[in-house]
């Protein structure tokens, strides 16, 4: 490969040899090093924006070695690609030529016919040290027609690597829009859309995880310089409701929640209340207001969830309609997809079916979503009604944004440079005005995680200066098309979400507690406001990146709707087990009753109810109960209907649940002594009795009979007891007067 690399043209050596006393000897025998060698070639500034012919460019920037060798006789040169992109489709096919390897990229032409077109350096260049330079082109050596068109230009830089030949070790592209000697047909009206987005830092009133949104509302803060842009520009603010609350608590005074419980006071009050006063100020005077589903959710990654979480889409966009009041009139709601996340099924899904949704909500969608081959055409209108064939009406109006105007330059890595986004800026409507005469319109909407800074943004909004675009914000826009044409949605994968599977469940179980906590309410519109905005916050897309702050805030948010939901609990004196704690109550008789005891330490009435489930046993039979309402500091004891079958100890759990059955807090052991006799018990208990009664009853009437009879005997036998005869005694009885012991043993009778 590096053998390759070493056969440079005879063309290419003669023009180095024409460079004065820069260029050097051809290359000796020898290969490269395994490594490449290379250079980081930098262009910092370069003007005027868009020359005209006749016009001189000059090219500034800086060459730094990044590699660990040394380069003799270094020298920058000037360079240009002198195909004509007269489109901007063109533009967007510039190869970026990554896979080629640096020597072997000849797409830009070392210009060197004029020593202004080129800068040798004084020594060699040794690893890690860095050289500026700069230079002036005269407009006769780019060598291009007159007409309007765009040319990728750059600098290239060449030296001489130990034991190697001259090679070309680094190289920087920019894009070249030439305003040619026609003019310009039309004016582009362009709303430039701001977003003022930041992940969520409020853990619930005064209390936040960090000081970081405080930071970046400094006047060198990322959201501050962003604002900064609307004193000068007319633009559109895509505004998260969320951060506002919060940066609204800010300002009212904050304090810092360490992980040890311990707070300390937060430093950005001051700079909360200016931000928010220059906030207003722009919204005053007219700038449009775009709101955000509140909190900034991951559409595609709800959605995709399925329920509970795809719920939460609407509730945000709910959220967002209701909370707008603060801002009316001057707010429009509106919703922002790129990527996947635009395809029909979430833009359908999203745009619509919440409470305040209305045809003026405003849908942005990045071109970028499309593939290349299937992306609309933005070169006179950016409305359009996008198909959603799962959406109730069918279409979705929707504008999207042209990702063409903040791509950057034709190299990679360039995107968020702010001088290669304005070039490209500069370039697409320059193409764009020179392609009709009809009325033109763009959208420009950085990307999510674009630009870090605000600094390339702000070269946008320093575009909007430049002579064929007019200012204008989004609304102004739409209403200039009101019959828009119709287009296909773009393609996605099957799932589009940004929030890991850890985050969705996290969310889960933060929604579920927040929802048995409303459930569990009296009123369930009482349901505090702090808890709805914290799960709405959960689902933020400002969490990409910040995958630990994301599990914190969603872990403490959960701790503290858990904590609301056990201050509704059991009160009964229990039995301590250990770790365990048990209540423990008799049951005595088939059937029986025992009291348990709710109370209700919460702010609200609530409505609640108990089941008894057996742990061990299946003949543990309970009768069902009704709710009851407990208003906040009172206390239900409900007498609790149960039957066992047999004797011994049931082991059972107490759940306090809300009106619709839904458990309320942990669960409360219960030790129930059971003392029946049980049913084998009973029988033998029923026989014994009625073998009691049953021989007594014989007895008497046994007796009965007797009586009846033989009426004397019962006489002679009342007047003569048993006690008082001599046998009775234990002495024999005599014998009567006048009978002898003959008749008495024989006769005639026998």
């Amino acid at each position: 490969m590096f053998r390759r690399r070493l056969r440079l043209s005879a063309v290419v050596g003669a023009c180095l040899l024409v460079a004065a006393s820069a260029a050097t000897s051809g290359a000796p025998a020898g290969a490269l090093p395994a490594d490449e060698p290379a250079v980081q070639v930098t262009i910092d500034s370069f003007g005027p924006v868009a020359p005209k012919p006749g016009q001189p460019v000059v090219i500034k920037g800086r060459v730094t070695n990044t590699s660990s060798v040394t380069f003799d006789d270094p020298q920058a040169l000037a360079c240009i690609d002198r195909t004509r992109l007269a489109s901007t489709s063109a533009v967007d096919a510039i190869p970026t030529e990554q896979n080629i390897p640096l020597n072997d990229r000849d797409s830009c032409s070392n210009l060197t016919n004029d020593t202004q077109t080129f800068q040798p350096f004084d020594k060699p260049l040794a690893p890690k040290e860095t050289v500026g330079f700069s230079l002036t082109v005269p407009w006769k050596e780019w060598r291009i027609t007159d007409q309007t068109g765009v040319y990728v230009v750059g600098v290239t830089f060449r030296g001489n690597p130990p034991d190697t030949g001259r090679v070309m070790a680094g190289r920087a592209r920019i894009l070249m829009p030439v305003l040619g000697k026609q003019p310009l047909t039309r004016t582009v009206n362009t709303a430039l859309v701001v977003p003022l987005r930041h992940r969520p830092t409020q853990l619930g009133g005064r209390n936040f995880a960090n000081d970081a949104l405080a930071k970046a509302l400094a006047p060198t803060g990322s959201l501050g310089r962003l604002l900064a842009l609307g004193r000068q520009h007319r633009v559109t603010w895509l505004v998260d409701p969320a951060m506002l609350d919060e940066i609204r608590q800010l300002a009212k005074g904050y304090v810092i929640l360490g992980q040890n419980g311990q707070t300390t006071p937060g430093t950005g009050q001051a700079v909360a209340a200016d931000w928010l006063k220059e906030f207003d100020t722009r919204r005053t005077r007219g700038d449009q207001v775009v709101l955000l589903p509140y909190g900034d959710p991951d559409v595609a990654g709800l959605l995709d969830s399925g329920e509970p979480l795809k719920k939460l889409v609407a509730r945000a966009r709910t959220k967002t309609e209701r909370s707008g009041g603060e801002l009316a009139p001057g707010f429009t709601n509106g919703l922002s997809l790129e990527g996947g996340a635009a395809a029909s099924r979430y833009l359908g899904a999203a745009s619509g079916g919440f409470a305040g949704a209305t045809r003026d909500d405003l849908n942005l969608v990045s071109s970028s979503s499309w593939s290349a081959a299937n992306r609309p055409v933005l070169t006179s209108t950016p409305v359009y009604d996008v198909l959603t064939p799962g959406s109730p009406d069918q279409t979705v109006r929707t504008v999207i944004a042209d990702s063409s105007l903040t791509s950057g330059g034709p190299d990679a890595g360039t995107a968020d440079n702010p001088l290669q986004v304005r070039q490209r800026f500069a370039a697409v409507t320059a193409l764009i005005a020179a392609a009709g005469k009809t009325t033109a319109s763009v959208v420009a909407l950085p990307p999510r995680g674009w630009d870090s800074d605000g600094a390339a943004t702000t070269a946008l909004a320093n575009s909007l200066s430049l002579p064929w675009i007019k200012a204008t914000d989004v609304a102004t826009v739409v209403a200039a098309n009101p019959r828009p044409q119709t287009t296909r949605a773009p393609a996605a994968r099957t799932t589009n979400g940004t929030l890991t599977e850890s985050q969705l469940n996290g969310i889960k179980q933060l929604d579920d507690a927040t929802t048995t906590m409303q459930n569990l309410l009296f009123d369930p519109t009482q349901l505090p406001e702090v808890m709805t905005q914290a799960l709405l916050r959960s689902t933020s897309l400002g969490w990409n990146g910040y995958s630990e702050e994301a599990r914190s805030f969603t872990a403490i948010e959960l701790g503290s709707a858990n904590q609301q939901l056990g201050k509704v609990h059991l009160v009964n004196a229990s039995v301590d087990r250990g770790l365990r704690k048990e209540i423990k109550v008799n049951l005595a008789g088939s059937k029986g009753t025992f009291p348990l005891t709710i109370t209700n330490d919460t702010d609200w009435s609530v409505r609640v109810g108990i089941v008894v489930t057996p742990a061990n046993r299946s003949d543990l039979k309970i009768k069902a109960l009704q709710t009851a309402v407990l208003g906040p500091g009172q206390k239900w004891t409900p007498r609790i209907t149960a039957s066992a079958e047999q004797n011994g100890l049931i082991r059972a759990n107490a759940q306090v649940t809300t009106a619709g059955g839904e458990p309320v807090g942990k669960s409360q052991e219960l030790l129930i002594q059971a003392s029946q006799y049980g049913s084998v018990g009973w029988i033998l208990v029923g026989a014994a009795c009625a073998l009691l009664f049953g021989t007594s009853f014989v007895r008497i009437y046994r007796r009965v009979r007797i009586e009846r009879r033989n009426p004397a005997a019962v006489s002679t036998e009342t007047a003569d007891p048993a006690h008082d005869r001599p046998e009775a005694n234990g002495a024999p009885e005599a014998p009567a007067p006048g009978t002898s012991l003959k008749e008495g043993v024989g006769s005639k009778d026998g």
